[in-house]
């Protein structure tokens, strides 16, 4: 029984950091968040190779509220970093290998 408490324990630390690391890029010294605003972003990594615009998001009454676009960096040891932007703030970090 201790055992089975043990590696449950263990595998909830390993997703924890994993979940933890998704929050945040590395560009040089510098470190990027969710939330920072897109110029903090362009000053600490620099223009993206890619700026896509992907649509905007809805408010009420299907009304058009934030601008939403994807920056992407690398490939960096062969993972491409993407960041998603709504309005002209970092909401999500994705790392993919590239192909």
């Amino acid at each position: 029984m201790m055992r089975i408490y043990h590696l449950t324990w263990a595998l909830t630390l390993s997703c924890g950091s994993a979940l933890a690391q998704a929050d945040t890029l590395r560009c040089g010294s510098q470190l990027v968040s969710v939330g920072d605003r897109s110029f903090e972003v362009q000053q600490k990594c620099g223009e993206p190779a890619f700026r896509d615009l992907v649509g905007y998001t809805l408010g009420a009454y299907e009304r058009r509220e934030f601008k939403v676009e994807e920056w992407v960096y690398g490939p960096s040891n062969g993972m491409l970093s993407i960041l998603t932007f709504e309005g002209n703030r970092l909401t999500r970090i994705e790392r993919r290998r590239n192909r």
